[in-house]
């Protein structure tokens, strides 16, 4: 037996009002940008920052682990001696950052 009544309803379906879709959205948006983008933008600031201030005689660490001491620098790369009449050319980008002093 069918339930007339019900039928003529559209089969019971309902629409959801739309801000159980958009609250969650705006919330998970939020959350991205405190838990990732706002981190990561504080700190490329910070190594933006610690490139303009390197100078002749700082001690650094590369990004690929090398520590040296800066022996000249340009505005595209930095020249560290890694040992006594080794010196190596870096990109400044690659500078991961101070190295503590001997």
């Amino acid at each position: 037996m069918v339930n007339w009544a019900y039928a003529a309803q559209g089969g019971g379906a309902e629409a959801s009002p739309m801000w159980t879709f958009v609250v969650p959205m705006i919330f998970m948006v939020a959350i991205f940008y405190f838990l990732l983008i706002r981190p990561q933008q504080r700190k490329a600031k910070e190594h933006k920052q610690m490139l303009d201030n390197l100078k002749r005689g700082d001690r650094v660490v590369t990004a690929g682990g090398l520590i040296g001491e800066i022996t000249s620098i340009s505005d595209q790369t930095v020249t560290i001696e890694i040992a006594d009449k080794v010196r190596v050319d870096v990109g400044r980008p690659y500078i991961a950052g101070f190295a503590p002093k001997k």
